[in-house]
């Protein structure tokens, strides 16, 4: 396995689609450079952000193809491993491997993880498993009404998986977060703790979270990794003003219900020119006209647009 640091921002695009729901690869081609330019840790496609429950496993393999192409060598092309047991698990991501990942972000195995507590023994056997793939692997801590949830005593076993390079921590709750980050203090080796509560990024990162792994780095990525480059260097006074602008946006995206952010965001994108069309697929509904018209008042206040240019389409 080739080492990898897990830490900074790793961003988890959205997908473009057309009217009719399909893949439109013009858009991703486009997009995925966009984002690989500003230089990402790296970048995670066939995630939740990008629709991966609802994707063929054949338009999973030609997104690999294609961002891979637009991302030419600039940083690492991670996929989602979304299965439904450990066997589908291994050979699914053998194929996924063979198809240009280059790491693993480990999504549970619904429903059998499904609620808490999860055995640490079932989580360690699954992960141990994936492990024989030879990749970067990224563990999902997902809320706990959802599961699963990594106590002390499951991290303390995880960590025993050489190929584990982290923890995406997307539990939205703060006391989790610092739990987890006071765990992987004690372990004896470094896992890299990522916040995946796109809510509270700058916050998570001042609690000491090693960056984000993250949808929201799908549209403000540059403005993320200077965020993330100031929280290193303790000045708390950027960062924060860069989370002033972008955290409204955030909270609007991943306010209640939390399954609507992939249409809001993809709206954000269109307002950005990133892509053509905020088409999601069904049975995922878009986005009315009030929250068109917010949305477009809170990317304006973020500076991700200005004076109706789209800012991104002109650069």
């Amino acid at each position: 396995m080739k080492p990898f640091t897990l830490q900074g921002i790793v961003a988890a695009p959205f997908l473009p689609m057309l009217p009719d729901q399909s893949v439109d690869w013009i858009s991703l081609k486009s997009y995925i450079a966009w984002v690989a330019a500003q230089k990402p840790t790296a970048i995670a496609m066939n995630m939740d952000a990008s629709e991966g429950p609802a994707l063929e496993r054949e338009e999973q393999l030609e997104i690999l193809k294609v961002c891979r192409d637009a991302i030419a060598g600039r940083c690492p092309l991670f996929s989602g491993l979304i299965a439904g047991s450990t066997r589908d698990a291994v050979r699914w991501g053998e194929t996924l491997k063979q198809g240009g990942a280059e790491g693993f972000a480990i999504f549970p195995p619904f429903p059998t993880f499904l609620g808490n507590p999860v055995p640490a023994e079932m989580i360690y056997r699954y992960h141990a498993a994936v492990a024989a793939l030879d990749l970067p692997l990224i563990a999902f801590q997902f809320p706990k009404a959802w599961g699963p949830d990594f106590p002390p005593e499951t991290l303390a076993r995880l960590v025993a998986i050489p190929q584990i390079v982290g923890l995406k921590e997307a539990s939205f709750d703060t006391t989790k977060t610092l739990e987890t980050i006071a765990t992987a203090k004690t372990l004896p080796r470094r896992l890299g703790i990522l916040t995946g509560s796109d809510t509270f990024i700058f916050e998570a990162m001042v609690m000491g979270c090693d960056g984000a792994l993250i949808g929201f780095a799908g549209t403000a990525t540059a403005e993320l990794i200077a965020m993330h480059a100031a929280v290193l260097k303790r000045d708390f006074d950027r960062a924060g003003a860069i989370w002033d602008r972008l955290g409204p946006l955030a909270r609007y995206c991943w306010r209640a219900p939390i399954r609507d952010y992939r249409p809001r965001m993809k709206e954000v994108l269109r307002l950005q020119g990133l892509v053509a069309h905020a088409t999601v697929r069904e049975p995922q509904l878009g986005v009315d006209d009030a929250e068109r018209a917010e949305l477009r008042r809170l990317v304006l206040h973020a500076g991700l647009i200005r004076d109706g240019q789209r800012l991104a389409a002109a650069s």
